[in-house]
Formats: structure tokens, sequence, C-alpha cells
């Protein structure tokens, strides 16, 4: 591949620069999340070269002055605030980025649509899905972008199996299951965090890690009509008092295609660090993920491998220029990782804004959201009642 010579590059530069805006963000939370979309902000800046908007990084919010502050100078943002208020009341915000934990998801997102500002809110949108759906209703009050940051859908594996489902590559559609494993709370002397609170979290493994198994479902196979389901607490005392969510979760499910499936998520399984997987089995065959081998897609396609030998599956590496996202990155088998999946996030939102374009189908919206939170609830509903729930969705 020859490069582009010094000339070209400078008349791209100053297209680019005129043809991108700025855009200004401001974020809740500095933590986990926050850092991970705070290094999305200033990567697609000048990896997706010409950005749909270029962000201007206005402020940071967070509770503690001293750590707010350094967090602000870390990654970029010109301004720390100590009450997302006054961040939200600032006019060079246009997009709002809610990275706070999930008892401050509803207020600071209402307030900001309200304000006619974009918003980004990680998941699950609510700690309820009737939370969620006020959520929701605000933003399409609005008539602002809203992205639930379901930011699996942004793999290039994932978007590569959605564009072979969208294409009938696989047939009819007759499992998924789909799994989110980790082992972060197994010892039982781990404290009791804000993730192990339902005031604060909502629910526990079944919101921290279904919500993506179950978005998967969704962006992948279709809603999902009823549920079958069991929920645990394992460890319900802990250093700091007592644990009042799930520890894990199983659930049969029907999808309205008639496929069936299980999803599944635990925060109790040694050895696991941060295993979400997925197969799915059609008609003309199947697919698996792992995110742990997040570059991969195992296919198997009938037909496709002629030969006495043609048994199995095969592994494609998904880094080649065709493949989904990749124009941004690196010669394929230069592989990328997982915190790109919030660069080609953030760049979707970006670029409905900029176009005034739809989050959905390929994003998740807040809809997405909400709904993702129903199936939540009726996972719940089914637990406590032992028997099998429908799921059913607001309009």
């Amino acid at each position: 591949m020859s490069e582009p010579s010094v000339g070209f590059v400078t008349q791209g530069t100053a297209a680019a620069t005129s043809q991108s805006r700025e855009i200004g963000v401001g974020m809740l939370g500095y933590a986990f999340m926050g850092k991970a979309h705070s290094n999305a902000y200033r990567t697609l800046a000048y990896m997706t070269w010409p950005p749909p908007l270029r962000p201007d990084l206005v402020g940071l919010a967070g509770r503690n002055e001293d750590a707010v502050t350094e967090a602000a100078r870390r990654f970029g943002f010109a301004q720390p605030f100590t009450d997302w208020r006054d961040l939200v009341a600032d006019a060079r915000v246009e997009l709002f980025d809610n990275s706070g934990p999930n008892n401050l998801h509803a207020e600071p997102t209402i307030a900001a649509v309200q304000r006619g500002k974009h918003v980004l809110c990680e998941k699950p949108l609510g700690r309820s899905a009737e939370e969620s759906y006020e959520i929701w209703q605000a933003a399409a009050r609005a008539g602002v972008k809203h992205m639930c940051a379901f930011n699996y859908r942004f793999v290039p594996a994932v978007r590569l199996a959605r564009e072979m489902l969208e294409a009938g590559e696989l047939g009819e559609i007759y499992h998924f299951r789909g799994r989110y494993l980790q082992e972060w709370i197994a010892d039982p002397s781990f404290e009791r965090v804000w993730r192990l609170d339902r005031e604060t979290a909502g629910s526990g493994a079944l919101g921290d890690l279904g919500a993506h198994v179950i978005d998967l479902a969704r962006f992948l196979v279709g809603e999902i009509s009823t549920v079958a389901a069991l929920t645990r607490t394992f460890i319900p005392e802990r250093p700091g008092g007592q644990v009042d969510v799930d520890d894990a979760f199983e659930a049969a499910v029907e999808f309205e295609t008639g496929a069936v499936g299980t999803l599944e998520a635990s925060r109790f399984c040694r050895g696991r660090k941060n295993a979400l997987s997925f197969e799915i089995n059609g008609s003309k065959g199947s697919l698996v993920f792992e995110l742990e081998r997040l570059n991969e897609l195992q296919v198997y396609l009938v037909g496709s491998q002629p030969g006495a030998h043609a048994q199995g599956f095969r592994q494609v590496l998904v880094s080649e220029a065709e493949h989904p996202f990749w124009q941004w990155w690196w010669p394929h088998g230069h592989i990328i990782g997982w915190e790109h999946t919030f660069v080609h996030e953030i760049h979707h939102l970006l670029t409905a804004i900029a176009s005034d374009g739809q989050v959905r189908p390929y994003g998740a919206d807040f809809e997405d959201g909400y709904r993702a939170d129903e199936v939540c609830a009726a996972i719940i509903r089914s637990a406590d009642s032992g028997r099998r729930e429908r799921v059913t969705y607001r309009t």
C-alpha cells in the first residue's frame, strides 16, 4: 500500500476541518465508563477522519472536587463541575454524556433532554422498566438524539454477524444462547459496592451484565416474547452491609420469530474475566462470538466447505478492509481492542446528530434501552412467581 503525498494529506485536512463543526460535550462520571468514553472522544477526533462532529470537551461533573478536577485535567475537559445541574445548564453543552451510576441516569438525563441537549446514557437505561420508560418518553418529547450505550453492537464481529443475519445467510433462526460471565465478586470478602445495592443499581448481574446479553439477543434475533427464569444471591452479607440484588440469573426465552434461547449472567464464575459470548443456530448455519476473542467470529455455513473434511466451524478474523468499522483502523490482521467499540458507538451518535439521522437500527436508542429493561423486569417476575412470564412493551 503506497502512502499518500504530503500535499494530498494537507488538502484533505483542510477539507475535513471545514466540513466538521465542533459539538460541546459535557460528561457526568469519570470512573470506569467515563474513562472509556473520554478516550473515545479523543480518539475519534483524529482517527475517524474527518469526524462527523469534532468533540469539544466542555465539562466533566463529579461529586468529589479534587477527583473530578484531576480527571478533567487528565481526560482533556476544559472545566470540572461538582454539580451535574450546572453542567446540564451550561449553554456550551450540546451533547450530555451520562456515565454516572444507575441512580443518576434518570434525573440528569431528563433534565438534559428538556434543555434540548442530545444524550448518550450508559446502560441499563434505568433501574426499572418504569424509570427507563420515563427517560425514553422525555427524550422522545424533546425531539433530541438519544442513545443507550450498548457498545457491543459496535464490535466489528458482532456487526458482521448482524449483516449475515440480515442477508439471510443463516436461514431460519432456531436458537440463540447468550451468556455474560465474570468472577469479580466471587470472593466473600469483597466489599458491598454500589453495584450490590438495589436502590443505587436497580438489579445486580441482571442489569449490569444481562442487559448486554438481552440487547444482543434483540439486536441479532428479534424481540423476546416470554421468559422463564431463576435468580440467585449467593452471598447476601458482605463487608459494608447486606446485598439485595441478584448475583446471577438464568432464563429460557422465546422470541417473537419462534426461535428459542437461553440467557445467562453471573459474577461468580471463577476464571471468567469478561466472558460475553453468544451462539446462533439457523437452518443454513451457525455463528459463535466470544468477547475475550473480540476480533474473531466463528462461522459454519451449510455447503460453503465442500469435501469429505468440510466439518465444523471456521474462524474468521474480522479485520479486513471491507469488514465493519475497519476503514478507520489498520491493515488486516492488526487487531483492535475493547476500547474501540466506544469510538464506533460515539461516532455513530455524532453522525446521527450531524445528519439529523436515526440512531436505530444499528445503534440502541432509549426505546431499545427501555425494551431491554422490560425483559429484565419479566425475568424478575418469573423468578419471583416460578412461572413463565410474558414480556409486554409500552409504546
